[in-house]
């Protein structure tokens, strides 16, 4: 019996559009400076090299949107892209600035904003309208008391790390006292403690430091790394999910053993 390839492959779906929402960094271009920028971009990636690398970014031109304030977005893209970053659109800013980005092929983003005859309509009208905005940026929250019995410097945190927020310890340890959900990423140049549910990412020793670890009470994570070296879900035995472990190096592989 013959069969009719092109009437078979037709009826093979060979993939799926789906609408969906990711949390992604907001790069907040306050000023059109590229040499401050670049100055102060190369601090923030030195303290944190893991915390940027192979990241998506959306530039906010909200702040420059003003009068004819020019952005040189090749050499922008350039720094981004050079310090590991991933530059995919812009949002904001004026229609020369708008053009200047599509021209180097970065997507134009709605800013989440409403316009001022129906912001003023209302603030309920308003409130609605901006939530959309919120899921858009990462979340950067300060962790500002020491940990008990660690090093100066450590971090502690009582509430759930949520999705869309990162947490990061630039000194020390990273301490939980509750779950990291799914979509929320925790970073620290010393070890990491979640005494509760792993949902999120967990990058341990993002300076360097091989001898770090990340320490769970139920291990269900996207993604973890200890310094440079990762492991995402897939990759997790089914034997450890769910457990409380510990997850180091050794010899250049990431160990994952049980508590």
């Amino acid at each position: 019996m013959s069969v009719n390839l092109s009437e078979e492959s037709a009826q093979v779906s060979a993939f799926e559009l789906k609408g969906s929402t990711f949390t992604l960094p907001l790069l907040k271009l306050l000023v059109p400076d590229m040499e401050l920028v670049s100055g102060q971009l190369a601090h923030r990636v030195e303290q944190a090299p893991d915390f940027f690398r192979n990241t998506p970014v959306i530039i906010d031109l909200q702040s420059l949107a003003s009068g004819d304030t020019g952005v040189d977005f090749p050499l922008l893209v350039g720094l981004l892209r050079g310090y590991g970053m991933i530059p995919i659109g812009v949002r904001g800013g004026n229609r020369s600035q708008n053009d200047a980005a599509h021209a180097m092929e970065l997507a134009i983003l709605a800013d989440g904003r409403p316009p001022k005859s129906e912001r003023s309509s209302s603030s309920k009208t308003t409130e609605r309208s901006s939530r959309p905005e919120t899921t858009q940026e990462t979340v950067v929250v300060s962790a500002t008391a020491p940990a008990a019995g660690t090093e100066a410097g450590s971090r502690m945190i009582t509430r759930p790390v949520r999705s869309g927020q990162r947490v990061y310890a630039p000194v020390g340890d990273l301490v939980i006292l509750s779950q990291v959900s799914s979509g929320a990423e925790v970073l620290a140049a010393g070890n990491i403690h979640v005494y509760g549910a792993l949902r999120g990412r967990a990058l341990a020793g993002v300076k360097g430091n091989r001898e770090c670890r990340i320490f769970c009470q139920d291990l269900q994570a996207e993604l973890v790394s200890v310094a440079g070296n990762y492991r995402i879900s897939e990759h997790i035995e089914d034997s450890k999910r769910g457990k409380p472990v510990q997850i180091y190096l050794k010899d250049d592989a990431l160990i994952i053993d049980e508590l």
